[in-house]
Order: C-alpha cells, then sequence, then structure tokens
C-alpha cells in the first residue's frame, strides 16, 4: 500500500516539475520574443485556476474575471521579472492575482465612490442672477411689510412666517376671525400695490 503511495506521489512531483519546466520556458519565450503562443498556453493553463482560486475568497465571479484578466496582462508585461530562483512560476503568479485582489479590496475599502451623475446636468442651486433677484424681491417684501399697517402686518406675520391658522391668530390677539380676514385681505391688498408700483 505505501509502495503505491510512494509512487504516485513520485509520479505527481514528476508531473509537476515537467509543467514548472515548461511554465518557465513558456515565461521565457513571453519575456524575451514577447510570444503570444507562450502566453496563450499559459493563460489557458492559469485563468481557470486563478478564477477558481480568487472565488474562493467570497469574490463575485464578475470581479474574479477582472482580476484574471489583470493578472494575466501582469504576467504579460512583467515576464521579464520572474526570477526562477525566488520560486516557481505557478506561485509568481498566483502571487500577482493574490496581490491584485488585495489591492482592489483595500481602493473600495478606503476609497468610497460616490455617484456624480451627468457633470453637464444643470445644478439646483440658484445660480448668480438668480440669487440676486430673490435678495432684492426679499428686500422689496421687508419694504413693503414695513409700509403696512402695523394690525395688518402682525396677522400677515404669524400666518407665514408663524404658520397660524386664523383661528389661532384671531385667539391669540383677542379679534374676531372675521377681523382677522379682512385684515389678512387689506394687508395682500397692499402687498400687491406696493410690490407692483414700487409705491
Amino acid at each position: 500500500m505505501y509502495a503505491v503511495m510512494e509512487l504516485a506521489d513520485k509520479r505527481k512531483d514528476e508531473e509537476k516539475q515537467r509543467l514548472e519546466a515548461l511554465f518557465r520556458s513558456l515565461i521565457m519565450r513571453v519575456a524575451q520574443n514577447r510570444d503570444r503562443q507562450a502566453f496563450a498556453q499559459l493563460f489557458d493553463h492559469f485563468a481557470p485556476r486563478l478564477k477558481s482560486f480568487i472565488m474562493r475568497k467570497n469574490t463575485s465571479a464578475e470581479l474574479a474575471e477582472d482580476l484574471v484578466q489583470e493578472a494575466m496582462i501582469a504576467v504579460w508585461t512583467k515576464a521579464a521579472l520572474y526570477e526562477p530562483s525566488k520560486g516557481s512560476v505557478t506561485t509568481w503568479v498566483f502571487t500577482i492575482a493574490r496581490n491584485l485582489r488585495i489591492d482592489r479590496i483595500r481602493r473600495d475599502v478606503h476609497m468610497p465612490t460616490t455617484e456624480l451623475g451627468d457633470y453637464d446636468e444643470p445644478s439646483e442651486a440658484p445660480e448668480g442672477e438668480e440669487l440676486l433677484g430673490r435678495k432684492q424681491e426679499d428686500g422689496l417684501v421687508a419694504r413693503a411689510l414695513q409700509a403696512i399697517p402695523e394690525e395688518q402686518r402682525q396677522i400677515l406675520v404669524l400666518s407665514f412666517v408663524e404658520d397660524m391658522p386664523q383661528s389661532e391668530i384671531a385667539s391669540r390677539l383677542s379679534i374676531p376671525l372675521g377681523t382677522v380676514k379682512s385684515r389678512m385681505r387689506l394687508a395682500y391688498g397692499h402687498l400687491r400695490r406696493i410690490l407692483e408700483t414700487g409705491l
């Protein structure tokens, strides 16, 4: 039994060494000659394994695909940086993928994105001319309010500034509801005349 297991292990090691020798020669061809066929072989072998490896780390299939593409592009562009003395091609490729995944996680966590929308979209904030117009209007309304009789102004302030119903105004000022309504009508008339004519 042990002899069978040892034989199986020996064959696995030999297969591993054979594959590693193949990967080293493919990487050399990519590094020295930009050999597309050599890269295609590396891609065919590593891409599905990298995807499976990345997805086991709780990564979506879509993100895993992106990371595999980035990793294999890095293999293509950095093939000349591979040093056999520092480890196997397999370890080197998987380390690239792992580092890319870690970088992506860090980027997503530490740099939250904000949806900007269409930057050409008009702002809802009032523009300079509009703000100036509003300030002028506010000033005109303030002057108009100062120009109407006190009892009418008081009712307008209670109604619009304090958002008080007419019945409450009547109660607060101890005057009949009809008086509140008539003073409000008179106040509107005065305001309209002042705002329209500026007098």
